[in-house]
């Protein structure tokens, strides 16, 4: 039986900028909710979210980690349960009113950009967290742009208002300025830096009051007198935004109106879900400020599944678009967004499902690899504990332990109906390494491990270099790649030597050129016989790779032309400048000709990459390299130095301005120049300064250097 119906689920997710305090926010969280007894704060390393060696070494989240608490809004609770706190009420009590949350606990970091994107992409809700020093910052927008491009109704909190600097109509205006118009404050703070002591609810026009030795206990009152006038001001702000998305709230609101808590609340609630408000809330979660009311906002504003359209697929047998409810009664379908490696239990695939039920021991369908898999057992995360469940039911969040062949984005699907969900996309790796095991022992210990971590992370690749033999890993970073060898020595007891970080170029051409492929060869018996005409013309950039096929009458016959395409493709993996991969370009084949006796798939393949690689010389090819955007943050008299450095890192500078007593700025980096730029940043500012870095596009390189690189000097 379903314990919760689906109108009570919520999962939300909570993202932001690294160093906004998302984990401390899970962390009372889970404490207000009862799932843990103390409060683990990040800066002793005692974070229940954040469990891995790494995460508490550096007091920073690198997986992103699930876990289920359940709550009841304060009003309710208070109304009903006699001015009882949520711990204090019997569990049987609580069942029939609390609210179900799945909460995902995502890293800030960028290099860890595909743990936010994949659990974005199976969350109903996000609350945004930012600093109330600082405000909106160059991660915030990163993750902003994500939740919007995977629709994610969201709410705000401005956090650390605590802290000496910090403001809370800044950090607001912040929101406005940068990311969007339509954040309407729905608190407003009791004071702030030292004097916060609490939040003013516009809504109910009462105030928060956190006391108890860890603020457990929430005192509802009245808005001091000094602040009636201000809070009666934001108050007005508020209504006319949500009642300008509500024509019946807005005639009420015209005429003067009393407008009641429910009717503000389920307005806004509808226009939160429809991408139109996002509400904005306060408060400080080192010092237990807010996170009850934060709650309070998750049940009111962000959707149920229910709430949300029916997830749409692809039926695999007729490419036709196919819709699920989140309803028991549907077919099953989830999506697997996550695959870790649990030292107990082996591989956990973290599920969400979206349709149906599933009961351990049955089949499902994995529908990119088409095989069926029976599910073992099925346990509910917490952090990095598990629970075992027999049963999961539509819009649950679970993982699976043990399952083959299954990867992130891959669909899970009842056997009779299947379905196959949008994949998640990953951004590209820009920055490899080689490396090499210490002892022959470590050989098949270090590419076994390479490939459990290639598995769990879909922007860490492995290859090896077919002329040298080394392995070379790819991912988002130097932090990145830091944590995967620093995991390979923990986790998978494999000793490695390292190689200097190295930039992932591409190449790709200018021009439009043509050329010829033919592959001849006769030796006694039966010969090889290959010829096409290849033509290969510029993309705009970013735009990939695409092949078109334009042979008319059956010149090349039609079961030689994958055997061509496969042959472009494997030339354009090796370039022809540098032997980095060429992008960006499409690839016509126009003509040629066949050997009734001669001809094979195998001549075909080298004639394409014959022609391929003959033609892109033609084409005037160039070499590409990725260019980062960074945002350094330095006390002001450091400011001419660091703008120096960076125009000596062929930087370009984009905007400079004041964020409270620092100076920020904004540039375009190419990544070649930055490695090592966290030791250059130090002793140019003392230790003060400090800096973010997100891949931002690729760049024609260069001729001086370009000319380096190719020759091998660089």
């Amino acid at each position: 039986m379903r314990l919760y119906p689906i109108e009570k689920y919520r999962n939300i997710g909570i993202i932001a900028h690294i160093d906004a305090g998302k984990t401390t926010v899970t962390e009372r969280v889970l404490f207000y909710t009862g799932i843990s007894h103390k409060i683990g704060e990040v800066h002793e390393g005692q974070a229940i979210m954040d469990w891995m060696e790494q995460e508490k070494e550096r007091g920073i989240t690198i997986t992103a980690a699930a876990t289920t608490c359940f709550w009841i809004p304060i009003e309710e609770s208070q109304k009903l349960l006699g001015g009882k706190t949520f711990l204090e009420v019997d569990p049987n009590e609580r069942k029939k009113l609390e609210y179900r949350i799945n909460i995902i606990d995502t890293p800030g970091h960028i290099d860890f950009t595909a743990e936010v994107q994949r659990s974005l992409r199976v969350l109903d809700g996000a609350i945004v967290v930012f600093d109330g020093v600082a405000g909106v910052e160059a991660q915030s927008e990163t993750v902003w742009r994500q939740a919007d491009k995977f629709k994610v109704p969201r709410i705000c909190f401005i956090n650390k208002l605590d802290r000496i600097g910090a403001s809370f109509e800044k950090s607001l205006q912040s929101i406005w300025d940068k990311l969007t118009k339509n954040a309407v404050a729905i608190q407003i703070p009791i004071g702030e830096e030292a004097n916060h002591e609490g939040v003013i609810d516009l809504i109910t026009m009462k105030s928060y009051r956190f006391e108890g030795d860890h603020g457990e206990k929430v005192v509802i009152g009245e808005i001091p007198d000094e602040l009636k006038e201000k809070a009666a001001q934001w108050r007005d702000k508020m209504l006319e935004k949500i009642a300008s998305e509500d024509h019946l709230l807005l005639e009420k609101y015209l005429e003067g109106k009393e407008i009641t808590p429910e009717e503000i609340r389920e307005s806004l609630r509808k226009s939160v879900i429809n991408y139109k408000l996002v509400p904005v809330l306060c408060g400080a979660a080192l010092r237990n400020k807010g996170i009850q009311p934060l709650l309070d906002a998750v049940i009111y504003y962000l959707p149920s599944p229910v709430d949300l359209p029916p997830i749409q697929g692809q039926d695999p047998r007729t490419g036709e678009t196919i819709e699920r409810k989140p309803d028991d009664n549907e077919p099953f379908s989830a999506l697997a967004f996550k695959i870790a490696t649990d030292p107990y239990v082996g591989t956990l695939t973290y599920f969400r499902v979206y349709s149906g039920t599933l009961k351990s021991g049955e089949a499902v369908l994995n529908t990119a690899t088409q095989e069926k898999i029976r599910i073992g057992r099925i346990v509910r995360m917490h952090a990095n504990h598990r629970e075992e469940i027999d049963q999961v039911f539509a819009g649950d969040l679970a993982a699976a332990v043990g399952l083959k062949g299954v990867k992130t984005g891959h669909t899970l699907c009842d056997v009779n109906h299947p379905i196959v969900l949008e994949e998640i996309t990953f951004p590209e790796p820009v920055i490899s390494i080689r490396i090499e095991p210490k002892t022959r022992a470590d050989q098949e210990k270090l590419s076994l491990a390479l490939k459990k971590l290639a598995e769990e992370d879909p922007t860490f690749r492995v290859k090896t270099d077919e002329e040298t033999g080394e392995t070379i890993i790819s991912g988002m970073g130097e932090l990145h790649l830091e944590i995967i060898v620093d995991r390979l020595k923990r986790e998978f007891k494999v000793d490695a030597n390292v190689g200097r970080p190295q930039v992932a170029y591409k190449e790709t051409i200018l021009q439009t050129a043509e050329a010829e492929g033919k592959y001849i060869r006769q030796s006694g018996g039966r010969g090889q016989y290959g010829h096409v005409w290849l033509k290969v013309e510029p993309l705009k950039r970013g735009e990939g790779y695409k092949f078109v096929d334009e042979i008319k009458g059956g010149i090349i016959p039609k079961e030689f032309i994958p055997a061509v395409e496969k042959g472009v493709k494997e030339a354009m993996e090796e370039g022809v400048l540098a032997g980095y991969p060429l992008v960006d370009m499409q690839v016509t084949l126009y003509d040629g000709s066949f050997h009734e006796v001669d001809s094979s798939e195998a001549a075909f393949k080298i004639a394409g990459s014959i022609a391929l690689k003959e033609a892109a010389k033609k084409a005037k090819p160039i070499l590409l390299e990725p260019i980062m955007r960074l945002e350094v943050t330095v006390p002001p008299e450091y400011f001419g130095d660091v703008i120096g450095d960076l125009n000596s890192k062929r930087g370009k500078i984009l905007e400079t301005f004041d964020r409270s007593n620092v100076k920020v700025i904004e540039a375009h980096v190419p990544l070649a120049e930055m490695f090592g730029y966290a030791t250059t940043l130090r002793s140019l500012t003392q230790g003060r300064g400090s800096f973010t870095m997100e891949f931002d596009h690729y760049e024609k390189v260069p001729e001086n250097i370009a000319q380096e690189i190719v020759e091998g000097k660089r």
